[in-house]
């Protein structure tokens, strides 16, 4: 069934100095995750982590590495798998002085990575997150006045980009991961690259930019970066035995399976598996099927098996880097989450399914089309790569090696394939009017930032746009630019103080702002529906949500009873968190609080107010029409509306899974659209039917 090749072992670490890409398969990562990742600093006694950290590759170009950065203004540093390059060059910064005594702001893509790496760096200097290292992740703060190592997501620099385009607070920027090219890390590379020229013309301080990236697109990166020199760090990367299908796999979920229990049969205990699959739900049933499997087995090692996503609260997702008992097998299953920064310890097999969830947005249709794609050629060397970073190791990919040759080179940048009216409106608020010229690293088309920049002037936030006028941020627009939220959501929550209904819009955008909080069970569907009618609404999904949480908050958010109902206690419990940062954003907007109680059609006329865009009508055949596209959708089956037939509906998303469905729906009344966006309508030449 296998075909298979060898990975090499990279060679003794060191620093080269070069402008071009010498070849060969690097990755980046993070190097020095030997233990769990924990809150306090003190998990180990200081010598210890010392020698560990001296242990690392990078150690012996410590001091020509910071050498060279310096005295560079930028810089690209490839780091391969193992070298300790995320835990490390923050740490080396700062000891040196490099940063002058300001702060450094190190981004990452993902809020797992963010907050892993700063947990694993505070531990290292025998300190407390939040005081001189600390991370800034969306909704939630762990810094303070004192912090000099700040870990943070991209989005979370482009926010304080907004409030100062300079970023004045950092003397040094490292951009890590930057490979993954996130929407967010696309235009934090053109803004802090703006931030850079414009500190020099003006005579402040220097702003250092080091991006840390894997090989494969490293010469793209140097020009970018204005010739930037390249700094190649070597690793310590194991051999890898590469094994791949002899026939292609139909089904890589059962494959992925079949092929764990091979290697559990064969390797002794406490040789790891990474499970690579596509998102959540795939996730979590492989989860539940492998406990069930496992239970049966006797005289072999005793299987703890893991999720890892992004969604997983922190406690849980620590669980994965805990050492692995005696007798046992730590199986961890993830989504290319665990591709990069994160190292789990133990791990000797990867199980690569070669897939991916990407979505991409039609511009024309607002459709969002979420679908498992192939991964590129660059996201499977990454995952290979994760088997080699303690001793030598195995990847199973369960692929062809004519799949494999058949890939992309690199992953089709998240900013050529999403909806950018929130960019847009985070570029204007930083000042950033001219957006069509704006410098993107690989612009996206054109068709795209005018279809985002017509929503916003629909929105109120831009002034109407011409070809000759460049657009112009409203003072809703700037408003709206305080919310870190999808503009037509920041409306809303600025709109509901009109209607006297701020309390609840507030806790219903809080919730869309989250993973679902419902649990669905194919085998507990009928017993979920029965209990969950207590909280349906037939006015729509958005005062199902409301109903629910006021359910939850009046048992005190009771663990137990969200159990008992279905609901999704990490969930519900994190939109309670999003909605008291948000009431903070309110209050310092100088929003009234506002409560409509039980009557609940003025939230569903603040709704109706900021998701005109999003409306459909019934048509004659039965199924609902926008009337932005004239695309024909469908309520979604999990909607309270389901088997209704309202004649007019406000969503808050489109998605195409297999057909097009309309997600959380509620009814309005056509009246009220043609009252909030008259022109719109007329525009569209649509008589909404009453």
């Amino acid at each position: 069934m296998w075909h298979k090749h060898m990975h090499s072992p990279a060679k003794k670490p060191k620093v080269e100095h070069s402008s071009s890409n010498p070849g060969g398969s690097g990755w980046s990562g993070g190097g020095g995750f030997k233990n769990s990742p924990k809150l306090e600093g003190h998990g180990q006694p200081n010598e210890a982590l010392k020698q560990e950290r001296r242990a690392l590759p990078i150690y012996p170009a410590r001091q020509q590495l910071i050498a060279q950065i310096r005295r560079l203004p930028s810089a690209i540093v490839i780091g391969e798998t193992g070298s300790g390059k995320t835990t490390q060059i923050p740490q080396y910064l700062l000891e040196a002085g490099v940063n002058g005594g300001a702060a450094i702001a190190i981004t990452q893509p993902r809020r797992v990575a963010a907050v892993s790496v700063c947990q694993r760096v505070a531990q290292e200097k025998n300190t407390t997150v939040g005081t001189s290292v600390g991370y800034r992740i969306r909704f939630e703060d762990a810094t303070s006045s004192s912090t000099k190592l700040i870990f943070m997501t991209d989005g979370m620099l482009l926010r304080e980009a907004i409030l100062d385009s300079k970023l004045t607070k950092y003397s040094v920027i490292v951009l890590d991961e930057a490979h993954e090219r996130t929407v967010h890390t696309d235009v934090l590379f053109g803004v802090v690259k703006a931030a850079q020229n414009c500190r020099l013309k003006t005579g402040l301080k220097l702003l250092k930019i080091i991006v840390m990236s894997a090989t494969m697109d490293v010469d793209h990166f140097s020009r970018y970066f204005n010739k930037a020199p390249v700094l190649y760090l070597e690793g310590r990367q194991f051999p890898i035995q590469v094994m791949h299908t002899a026939e292609p796999q139909s089904d890589y979920a059962f494959s992925s399976v079949v092929t764990l229990f091979k290697i559990h049969k064969e390797a002794p205990a406490r040789e790891d598996v990474l499970i690579f699959l596509t998102g959540q739900d795939e996730i979590d049933s492989a989860v539940k099927q492998l406990r069930q499997l496992s239970r049966d087995m006797q005289d072999l090692p005793k299987l703890l098996i893991l999720p890892l996503y992004a969604a997983l609260p922190p406690q849980q997702q620590v669980k994965v880097f805990e050492k692995t008992p005696p007798g046992h097998r730590k199986v961890v299953i993830a989504t290319n989450v665990a591709e990069t920064s994160i190292t789990i310890p133990g791990i000797k097999f990867v199980i690569d399914c070669g897939k991916v969830k990407a979505k991409v947005f039609n511009a024309r249709t607002g459709l969002d089309i979420l679908r498992v794609v192939n991964t590129s050629k660059a996201q499977t060397l990454q995952r290979t790569g994760r088997a080699g970073r303690e001793s030598a190791g195995t990847c199973y990919r369960l692929f062809t090696e004519a799949q494999f040759g058949e890939m992309s080179s690199n992953t089709v940048p998240e900013i050529q394939r999403c909806n950018l009216s929130s960019v847009i409106l985070q570029l204007m608020a930083m000042g950033i009017s001219d957006v069509m010229t704006f410098d993107f690293m690989d612009k996206p088309d054109r068709e795209s930032i005018l279809a985002a920049l017509t929503e916003l002037e629909l929105l109120g936030a831009v002034e109407k746009i011409s070809e000759s006028d460049m657009p112009k941020l409203t003072p809703l627009g700037k408003r709206m630019a305080a919310f870190p939220l999808d503009p037509k959501y920041a409306k809303i929550i600025l709109l509901s103080q009109e209607y006297g209904c701020v309390e609840e819009v507030l806790t219903i955008v809080s919730i869309l702002s989250v993973d679902d909080i419902f649990i669905n069970q194919m085998n507990k569907r009928d017993e979920i529906q029965s209990v969950r009618q207590k909280f349906v609404s037939s006015e729509g999904d958005h005062i199902t949500l409301l109903n629910t949480f006021r359910a939850f908050k009046s048992v005190n958010g009771n663990k137990a009873w969200c159990f008992e109902n279905f609901i999704n206690y990490r969930h519900i419990n994190t939109a309670r968190e999003v909605r008291k940062q948000l009431r903070d954003i309110c209050s310092c907007q100088g929003i009234q609080f506002s409560s409509c109680g039980k009557d609940t059609e003025n939230v569903r006329k603040c709704l109706a107010a900021g998701l005109f865009l999003n409306c459909a009508q019934l048509s004659k055949q039965g199924d609902f029409t926008t009337v932005s596209s004239r695309l024909t959708v469908s309520i979604h089956p999990a909607s309270a509306l389901f088997h209704c037939k309202p004649a007019c509906v406000v969503y808050s998303e489109l998605i195409k899974l297999g057909k097009n469905y309309m997600r959380n729906v509620s009814v309005v009344d056509p009246e009220w659209l043609q009252e909030v966006a008259p022109s719109y309508f007329k525009q569209k030449k649509v008589h909404l039917m009453t």
